[in-house]
């Protein structure tokens, strides 16, 4: 088994010599610990799980005995389990614990960020982490937020390896999951059925207790079955069998546990008639695609949601190229009650940059088209990009790119 290098690694020693405490969060098994394991290689700093019964029953119960027990430098895994140890975290730092002093991680990201925003307001820094980005699987792992100005597509072509039609579907069906991508487990469909099972065991009945888990898994089903479209929760509710409010209830539960994320819909006060339901996304499109039931790549790419789930893996790349830069992304997607439709909008450095997504290596300059109806709001409209399964960068004019899904 190798061990993947991950973009944000120098991220996060950077941040550690500036702050006492880093939260690190993101879905399950998307190698947090593992990285940080990496980095902490002969520094002194002890790992402590709250995976462990024990660890956990102490932290609740005595949570200043339990930071005793374990000094600093610490890196403390699965946080989430023990609310408490927040408080007197807050204290150490008050009192001059020294930058890099803790290291926290927890895979329930909405609540982790509620109890630090709350207790450790100032003192701690948040980084989220994603599955691994196609820089760190096929590439070098040089990673900057995606930008459309040509020098900075044409250094993007320097640090990834391209691909053709086929061998993008191998990498949308393969996902980016360490566990399966380092070798450690080989057989992809005993990896990701493992992984439901055990994100519906600890998560999901942590946030949901007594929740029916068949049901539960079910629901992820159909979830998964509308990925890149728009969210749609009495369709998903009645396919499953629940009630709207119970779809609504573990939607969220997703989302909080970064299974799926959204696009909301782009709006300023000078476009009135754009809709307000946001689109679906799963933050792994192995996971999509296994849940999905497509058995091999070439299949998928055939399939019904071919479209969708190469849109999906475009967007979650394009949002990895924030995350893995640490660097708050706002993405948002454009849709107006006259079907006028951007699949997806950048807001970055006071312009908005409108991109379309297509599965095809020669897609028509009409596709651009509706990237005008931008220049209705009051944030002025940037460069552009259809992105495709073309194998070459080109352009429709100077302020419009064809753009390689690889070179994201």
């Amino acid at each position: 088994m190798a061990y993947i290098h991950r973009t944000l690694e120098q991220k996060i020693m950077d941040i550690s010599r500036d702050y006492s405490c880093l939260l690190l969060i993101g879905p399950r098994q998307v190698g947090k610990t593992t990285m940080l394991e990496h980095l902490m290689e002969g520094s002194g700093r002890q790992k402590v799980t709250l995976d462990d019964v024990e660890n956990r029953r102490l932290a609740q119960s005595d949570p200043a005995l339990f930071l005793e027990m374990h000094p600093a430098p610490v890196l403390i895994d699965e946080v989430q389990y023990a609310p408490q140890l927040f408080s007197y975290i807050k204290i150490n730092v008050d009192n001059g614990a020294a930058p890099g002093s803790y290291w926290l991680t927890g895979s329930q990201a909405f609540q982790l960020m509620e109890l630090a925003q709350e207790t450790l307001a100032g003192r701690t820094a948040i980084v989220h982490m994603s599955a691994l980005s196609q820089s760190e699987l096929y590439g070098d792992g040089t990673t900057e937020p995606l930008s459309l100005k040509l020098e900075n597509l044409n250094r993007r072509k320097e640090h990834l390896s391209s691909c053709n039609s086929m061998e993008m579907f191998e990498r949308i069906w393969n996902g980016g999951m360490p566990g399966h991508r380092s070798g450690r487990f080989t057989d992809r469909d005993v990896f990701y059925s493992s992984y439901i099972q055990t994100y519906i065991n600890r998560d999901v009945s942590d946030m949901i207790p007594g929740v029916d888990k068949l049901l539960f898994a079910d629901f992820i089903r159909a979830a998964a079955c509308r990925v890149g479209q728009m969210l749609n929760t009495h369709d998903i509710a009645q396919d499953v069998g629940v009630s709207d409010d119970t779809a609504k209830r573990w939607l969220q539960v997703l989302e909080k546990s970064e299974v799926v994320f959204y696009l909301r819909p782009y709006s300023n006060n000078l476009l009135k008639r754009t809709v307000k339901t946001p689109k679906m996304y799963f933050f792994d499109t192995g996971l999509a695609a296994y849940l999905t039931k497509y058995s091999n790549p070439e299949i998928l790419m055939n399939g019904a949601i071919n479209g969708a789930i190469l849109e999906n893996y475009t967007v979650a790349e394009i949002r990895k190229t924030w995350l893995n830069s640490a660097k708050e992304c706002l993405l948002h997607y454009y849709r107006d009650k006259d079907t006028n439709e951007i699949d997806m909008v950048i807001e970055a450095d006071g312009e908005l940059h409108p991109l379309e997504i297509k599965k095809s290596t020669n897609p028509g300059t009409e596709l651009a088209s509706a990237f005008k109806v931008l220049d209705k709001g009051s944030v002025p409209r940037g460069a552009g990009a259809i992105l495709c399964l073309r194998e070459e960068i080109s352009a429709i004019d100077r302020n419009t790119f064809i753009l390689p899904i690889w070179m994201i």
